[in-house]
């Protein structure tokens, strides 16, 4: 009961309040356009118009509801073996499951995550993208079918009423019309984008993280100079079974969101071995940096960094962190204004409390300077390889 009151309060934020006001606005207005006249035709269409609504939203709301799926906190593989293939996750304390991904707005690990849309306010992953790419299919219909009729019915107005009543007619009925048909061309073209990328990932069983992981991939054996093997994405089994993955409640079912079938030659773990190469090459890739001028956490510090610093922020939802004086920064993405990392040693704090809970994120460039040449040997080796024990320690416990 608790787990259905938290799936009903995701219906209070603003994407699923704007997509419902959204639906309801251009329904009602298509509706007050609809041709008066009682044909076959014209009852047909409005029956098609109202299921295709209905199936819009039935699968809008199942996609909220049904959620997901989440891995269970402080989750571990049967076989403990296994574990040194896994990434550790310190918000659910526990191993990320292949293709599971830690969400930092539901905060927990997402089986199979593909992104967290914030018009369901919820994550797309194993259990709802089914019932998300038919609302997004539905939704795109309803939307085109209700432009169709507005430029239809608003045309006709035009072309059959006097200029005079053209003009001192209903002007409030045609401002709705026109403001409604632009609202319902442009969710046809955002519909339209967004299920072109999803069937464009589902055919390759990939979600959009996987997407870039497999990218990166490729990328390490184009740069490097010692010669690896070429990655294979285990998951792709050609284009039907890849449907049935997301669209076959058995196929759903048998995998559970954690095993999932693979191509020969490939493993459970051929991904995540991936992802964990990728990880060290960045932690040797980073960068230590220390603080000289304290950050205040804000997402636009126009009083105390400036305006490009405000004006130039990262088009990303990271959070930003605050730092202060001689706090020491482990960074991996660099930009003019602003740098991303990890704090690794502060002066309020012990680094082993402070690694238990991750602050992690964006700051001003303006408030470090880069100090990696200027640290001992030693000491940067033992910074950059903390992480790394932190977690053998952990999997093995």
């Amino acid at each position: 009961m608790d787990e259905e009151a938290n799936e009903l309060k995701r219906f209070l934020h603003w994407g699923p309040i704007l997509t419902i006001g959204n639906t309801l606005i251009i329904g009602l207005t298509t509706l007050s356009w609809w041709p008066k006249d009682f044909s076959f035709t014209t009852q047909a269409h409005l029956g098609m118009f109202m299921l295709v609504n209905v199936l819009a939203a039935y699968n809008f709301v199942m996609a909220i509801m049904v959620g997901p799926g989440f891995l269970p906190k402080q989750w571990r593989p049967q076989n403990s073996r296994d574990s040194k293939y896994l990434q550790y996750c310190r918000k659910c304390d526990g191993l990320k499951a292949p293709r599971s991904h830690h969400c930092r707005r539901c905060n927990r690990c997402v089986k199979k995550m593909d992104h967290h849309c914030p018009w369901i306010n919820h994550c797309v992953g194993w259990s709802n993208q089914a019932y998300f790419v038919y609302f997004v299919f539905f939704y795109m219909l309803s939307n085109l079918h209700a432009a169709v009729v507005l430029a239809l019915s608003g045309s006709s107005y035009f072309i059959e009423h006097s200029i005079r009543r053209r003009r001192f007619g209903n002007i409030f009925g045609l401002s709705m019309c026109l403001i409604c048909f632009s609202l319902a061309t442009g969710m046809v073209l955002c519909m339209l984008k967004l299920l072109c990328m999803q069937l464009r990932i589902v055919l390759k069983n990939m979600t959009s993280i996987e997407q870039w992981i497999v990218e990166k991939a490729n990328n390490r054996r184009c740069c490097k100079q010692h010669k690896l093997e070429p990655f294979v994405y285990p998951y792709n089994l050609g284009w039907y079974f890849n449907l049935g993955q997301v669209f076959n409640i058995e196929s759903q079912t048998r995998s559970q969101g954690i095993e999932w079938p693979v191509r020969k030659g490939c493993d459970q773990y051929t991904l995540t071995k991936e992802q964990i190469a990728q990880k060290k090459e960045k932690l040797e890739r980073s960068r230590i940096y220390r603080c000289i001028r304290r950050s205040t956490g804000y997402w636009f510090p126009i009083f105390s960094q400036g305006l490009m610093v405000t004006v130039c922020v990262p088009c990303a939802d990271d959070p930003r962190i605050c730092v202060e004086l001689n706090d020491l920064i482990r960074v991996t993405r660099i930009q003019d204004y602003w740098l991303f990392g990890e704090l690794v040693r502060c002066e309020r704090g012990e680094p082993h409390e402070l690694r238990q809970r991750c602050i992690r994120g964006w700051f001003p460039s303006r408030c470090a300077i880069d100090v990696t040449e200027q640290m001992d040997a030693k000491e940067l080796s033992e910074l950059k390889s903390s992480q790394s024990k932190l977690k053998q320690k952990l999997n093995q416990d």
